[in-house]
């Protein structure tokens, strides 16, 4: 080993793991950019990591993606592609003072060199955003290309003076497709997969672990690995060799983070659309992760509300009998009385009238918050409120003919404005009859 490498350890290209000891999936790491199987976007013709590999030229960039879907390979085939030193640490088990001293090194390096250096920054999320400012002056300045993974949304948990400097690019989870490509690939290579040893695996069995990776090659690779492992060389894969091999897949799912939101997202977009199947699948999705039950809950009445309003006005009810259910029961029993309220309210004709009327009518209160209360409508408790002419001139309604006066109950110079409109489907139709006839008798047009 010469000086330079002596001095400057991260001179070294990334290291692989290829031993025969090593996991299939470090093993199958793939070694080049045709080896690389998903992310057409980011490494196809004219991808911005593809434009990087073939020309050499890399600037700093942030990868948001899912576990499995890539970010460490690609790192190393971009570090490989460039005339720089590489220098790879986590976040999870490395800190600060050891950013401080890769900065120290790539500096030192590039005067002594005239080298840069490429560093990679596995979960960079866990950083908090002092520590994230660190790599600030030194991106700036060109002491270090800086590349970052990440699974967590960057928008939240990456400062915005490092997002300028390092744009994002998005990874996507693997289809099933790419998947059953990594699968075949391993099962066929000789010199690092399963190839020696004879295993054969029809292609539903393949497309099975696809399915059953949900997206992360890693799981996918690990599942074929430990199916392998029970069937023995020569042999064929089953179905349930495959499923013993499968174990529990956790959902990846942070309940104060993206996919919390993104999740109840699904969920009430489903409500809305009234495609029962998929509120009940993204019930189950949540619930199956560790949502609170009761949040889901709370979100259900509000959807009866927002999204059904008068057109079921029976909504908030069944939804809120469905929490008291789910309160009184407790998980798993009382599960299902969220899913009998999602089925519901996805069931329910829909209305957003009352939503946006609520808005609309609360905005307007916000805009004139000194109209006075029109005489005939005020409070008279006292006999001088009574000679100052509170509530003199009101007509009992329900005293009327027709149960409805031709008295104005708006400020007077709003007499006639509309905040509530409402639609035709379900109650609120019949409703809309009653409003508009009862306005005509004010001498309003509705």
């Amino acid at each position: 080993m010469n000086d330079t490498l002596e001095l400057f350890p991260g001179d070294a290209r990334p290291a692989r793991d290829t031993s025969a000891t090593a996991p299939l999936a470090a093993r199958m790491r793939p070694r080049t950019l045709g080896e690389f199987r998903g992310q057409e976007r980011v490494v196809g013709p004219g991808g911005p990591l593809r434009a990087m590999i073939e020309t050499g030229t890399i600037s700093s960039f942030i990868m948001w993606g899912p576990p499995g879907s890539g970010k460490t390979t690609l790192a190393r085939l971009v570090a490989e592609s460039a005339d720089a030193a590489y220098v790879a640490f986590s976040a999870v088990t490395e800190g600060v003072a050891r950013v401080r001293e890769i900065i120290a090194e790539a500096r030192a390096r590039r005067l002594a060199t005239g080298r840069g250096t490429i560093l990679f920054c596995d979960e960079i999320h866990r950083f908090n955003k002092a520590q994230q400012d660190a790599f600030l002056p030194v991106v700036e300045a060109g002491d270090i290309v800086l590349i970052g993974a990440t699974t967590e949304n960057p928008s939240f948990e990456v400062v915005r003076p490092l997002l300028s400097r390092a744009p994002v690019i998005v990874l996507d989870p693997l289809s099933p497709a790419q998947l059953a490509r990594i699968l075949s690939d391993a099962l066929a290579d000789e010199d690092r997969g399963l190839g020696t040893a004879r295993i054969r695996a029809p292609e539903d069995i393949v497309g099975r672990i696809a399915e059953a990776a949900d997206g992360d090659a890693r799981r996918g690779l690990g599942i074929l690995e430990r199916a392998a492992g029970l069937a023995g060389p020569g042999a064929t894969l089953t179905l349930e060799v495959v499923e013993t091999a499968v174990q529990r897949r956790f959902a990846l799912y942070d309940k104060s983070g993206d996919q919390h939101y993104d999740h109840i997202s699904a969920l009430h977009k489903s409500v809305r659309g009234g495609d029962a199947d998929a509120a009940l699948y993204w019930l189950g999705r949540m619930l199956d992760a560790g949502e609170d039950p009761l949040y889901i809950a709370r979100r259900l009445v509000r959807m009866a509300s927002e999204d059904i309003g008068l057109a079921d006005p029976h909504a908030v009810g069944i939804a809120m009998a469905c929490r008291d259910a789910y309160r009184f029961l407790g998980s798993p029993e009382g599960e299902l009385a969220l899913a009998q309220a999602a089925v519901y309210l996805a069931g329910a004709p829909k209305s957003n009238r009352l939503h946006r009327g609520w808005g609309r009518a609360l905005g307007r209160a916000r805009e004139t918050p000194g109209k006075p209360v029109p005489a005939h409508l005020r409070n008279a408790p006292t006999q001088l409120m009574k000679d100052l002419g509170h509530g003199r001139g009101y007509l009992y309604d329900p005293d009327q003919p027709g149960g409805v006066s031709s008295q104005q109950y708006l400020p007077e110079d709003m007499a006639g404005e509309r905040f509530y409109e409402p639609g035709g489907t379900g109650w609120e139709a019949g409703l809309r009859e009653r409003l508009a006839a009862w306005s005509r008798k004010r001498g309003e047009r509705r």
